[in-house]
């Protein structure tokens, strides 16, 4: 039996580009169910730029441990998925040997 998840947040982040946001929003997507549980659950859309994660939960202690997960999980998929500077092969520094 679920427990009726009453209260509710979202984080909404929006990017420069629809690209970075279509990035993060596939990061995310494999962890929707995964860390769900009787308590609280989430839910990622994303809406050109935006990417929103919904997180629902029966209480406030629930809600709080959710938001801070997704935060996290928001966090890493933003690292993962930042471009990365192109190296300079002209640039002795870059040298390894």
């Amino acid at each position: 039996m679920t427990t009726p998840r009453t209260h509710e947040t979202v984080l909404s982040v929006r990017y420069s580009a629809e690209r970075r946001a279509r990035l993060v929003a596939a990061a995310l997507g494999p962890e929707v169910g995964e860390i769900d549980d009787a308590r609280s659950g989430a839910t990622v859309s994303r809406d050109d730029e935006t990417v929103r994660v919904r997180i629902a939960a029966a209480d406030l202690v629930a809600l709080r441990a959710g938001t801070n997960s997704w935060s996290r999980l928001v966090e890493v998929a933003e690292r993962v998925t930042a471009p990365r500077p192109r190296s300079d092969s002209s640039d002795p520094a870059s040298d390894h040997g």
